[in-house]
This record gives structure tokens, sequence and C-alpha cells, in this order.
């Protein structure tokens, strides 16, 4: 399971071989102090925010059992890892990466993830306008516009990807758009908003999503350095200083189970205006909402099962096998 450490004051150790998470409690409420005691090998990963305390005898435990401790932002955005210095797979998927990275190889990877995120959004407006006969023209018109976009995509030629990016942009940008001008047209009219807005967001759906997001770019990094994929050499976005690049270019098709999740909670009045606060130049999720969105995105990705290749699999680990299937394909390994 993955652990999220989200309460101020919160300290993270060793006790008797197992990890010990003591929650401070309120001086106002005369609480004691809580303790949650948990086996290292039920642990994926901790996901740690800002003001929480780590001693280094769990660093090395986790680092032990393969567990990254992931430290993030309050927005939910990854700041930073706690990872074992092995490599844990073969260096020729990362001789054949930065290769595929330089030619008509990675363009290809680049389509055909950029295209099921496309698909993901047709499809996803294609369910809203089942229930929503009031804007269910509008949907279609959108979703079929999307998918105009997703055909472009595919019809695109190129040595390397460099000499289409801006299309690529382009294309994806439209599809973008629409996609949550229909996302907003379908949400309930206290939560309407104007397009994305990213750091910091303008509204509530964006600022969960956003926090959504951030989890999701840290899941999506995992899963590429356990297939032993290197995360900084991207296809499609730019290699710039310390940018996880191929982490924004694998994780378009998986955005899709950010969007469900979190506007399913709007749409279930899960979420409440009570759950966000004002903060400088626009919106962020509160110490009251976090734990609401961090609970069903979990549940989401670690506990639901859909089909994939034949099997029901987790989200998560349906991401999982993508990520091995891309690194077998990678070095053209049978699987």
């Amino acid at each position: 399971m993955q652990v999220f450490i989200n309460t101020y004051g919160t300290y993270l150790h060793v006790k008797e071989d197992m990890f010990e998470i003591r929650v401070r409690p309120d001086p106002k409420n005369r609480e004691k102090i809580k303790k949650n005691h948990i086996a290292a090998h039920k642990v994926t990963s901790f996901v740690v925010s800002k003001g929480a305390a780590i001693s280094t005898d769990a660093i090395a435990l986790a680092l032990k059992h393969n567990i990254d401790i992931v430290v993030v932002e309050n927005n939910g955005h990854p700041l930073g890892r706690f990872w074992h210095s092995k490599l844990g797979s073969t260096t020729r998927i990362r001789k054949r990466q930065l290769e595929a990275s330089l030619n008509e190889e990675g363009l290809e990877w680049v389509k055909t993830w950029l295209s099921q995120k496309l698909d993901n959004q047709a499809a996803y407006l294609s369910d809203l306008r089942k229930h929503r006969p009031n804007v269910s023209i509008s949907l279609r018109n959108a979703e079929e516009r999307i998918l105009e976009q997703r055909d472009k995509i595919a019809l695109l030629r190129g040595e390397k990807t460099n000499e289409v990016a801006e299309t690529l942009r382009g294309l994806e940008g439209t599809a973008g758009r629409l996609y949550f001008d229909g996302l907003s047209k379908s949400i309930a009219s206290d939560f309407e908003f104007k397009g994305r807005s990213f750091r910091p967001a303008t509204d509530p759906f964006n600022a969960a999503l956003n926090y959504a997001y951030g989890i999701l770019y840290s899941r999506t990094e995992r899963a590429l350095m356990l297939a032993g994929i290197d995360p900084y050499v991207g296809f499609l976005h730019r290699d710039d200083y310390n940018a996880k690049s191929l982490v924004f270019d694998f994780i378009e098709p998986y955005r899709i189970c950010a969007e469900r999740c979190v506007f399913g909670l709007f749409s279930k009045k899960k979420i409440n205006k009570g759950y966000f606060t004002e903060i400088p130049g626009g919106i962020s999720l509160n110490p009251d909402g976090k734990p609401v969105l961090v609970e069903a995105f979990a549940r989401y990705m670690d506990s639901d099962t859909i089909r994939h290749k034949g099997r029901n699999q987790t989200r998560y680990n349906a991401m999982q096998l993508d990520a091995h299937h891309f690194a077998n394909q990678l070095i053209k390994k049978e699987l």
C-alpha cells in the first residue's frame, strides 16, 4: 500500500523492525499521541508532505525493502524522493531509450501515448453526455473534434519528434481545451471553471485535479524506474535541467485516472467548498480536503480493478505492466 503522511508534525521512525508513525496531538483537545505501526512488507511507498519528520532508521528500512519515500509540496506536486542507488535493470534499456529519443521510434511512442490520451478524453465525454441531456449536443461535438485531433496526430510523419513537436502540442492543446470545456459544462454549477489552471489553481476542481496529478506523477515515475527506464530522457517534453521529461510523456494515457476520480468526487458531492482555502493568486486543497481525495484516489488506483490485456488488474498494476512492456519493446525482448 501507499502511505500518505500529510499532518503537520508527524514523525516516521522505526520501532521493533516496523515503521511507527507518530501523529502529534492538538494541544487544545488534550489528545494523546497517536501511533500506527506498519510492517515493511506491506508498504510500497510513503508520500510525505512538508512539515513531517523522518528518521534515518526509517529511510534505511525503506531502502532495504525497496520502498520509496516521496516528498511533496502542499499541492501534492513531488519535490523529490529517497530511492536505492541500484539500477535494478540492464543499462541496455537506457541506451536504447536514448537512441529512440533521437529517431522516429520515439515519435511513434509519443503518437501512441497522445492518441490514447485523446481516446480517453473522447470516451469520458461520451459517458458524461448519456446522463446530461442539456449539454449532450455540445459534448458530442467536442468528442468528435477531439477524435479529429487524434486522427491528425496519427497521420504525422517525421524522422524524429522535434520535427513535428509544435504540431503535436498544438493538436493536443486543442483537444485539451475542448475536453475541459466539456467537463466544466458537465460539473455542478457551483463548481464550473474556465479551462485548466495550474499552480496555483484558480478554482476548486483544478485545485483537486492538480493534487491528484501530483500523486500520479510520483506513481508514474516509480513505474518507469521499476521497469528500468530513465525518467529524465523524454521523447516529446523538453530535456530541461532536472526535468523528468519521460514522466510527462508516459503519464499522458493515465491522466484520465485522476480526471475520472476527481470529477466523480464532485459529481457524487463528496467534495465541498470547505475543503479549499484561498491562497495568494488562487485556491488550494486544505488539510480537510486532502485525506478525502487521497483515500479516494488510492482506492481508485490500487483497489478497484479494470480489464487489462485479458486479466483483471488494478489501474496501478496496469500502468506498471505497460511500463515493463515499453522497456521490453525498446530492447525488442519477447514477452
